[in-house]
């Protein structure tokens, strides 16, 4: 699975190496207790309906973007600094993405999930 980014700017692949956090025990660990992440890594949390969705950064030894959506429309983009970062926002699905992932991502742009 890729996913890619629509915007002012067309169409780029932002992960091509995409990880779905679908269990409760892969949705509470994230990216916790990992050293690092490739350059082409994204990993997805989807949920069934809207609500306050809040990252954190506790454990997590590196800086990551987080994109925020409602049905596949950009509603935040945010880089969390290693250790101290948190942010939160209404959001149906979030995405972890490596630090500097998400340059040009902007708020009302559009990110697809493409099975490959």
């Amino acid at each position: 699975m890729k996913l890619r980014h629509r915007g002012d700017g067309g169409v780029t692949t932002l992960a091509t190496t995409v990880d779905i956090a679908d269990g409760l025990i892969s949705r509470g660990r994230g990216l916790m207790f990992r050293r690092s992440i490739p350059d082409d890594y994204a990993l997805v949390f989807e949920f069934d309906g809207v609500t306050a969705r809040s990252v954190h950064m506790l454990f997590v030894p590196f800086p990551i973007d987080v994109l925020w959506l409602i049905d596949g429309e950009v509603q935040r983009v945010r880089t969390l600094s290693a250790w101290t970062g948190t942010a939160k926002e209404s959001a149906d699905t979030f995405v972890e993405l490596p630090a500097g992932a998400a340059d040009g991502v902007a708020v009302g742009d559009t990110v697809e999930f493409v099975e490959e």
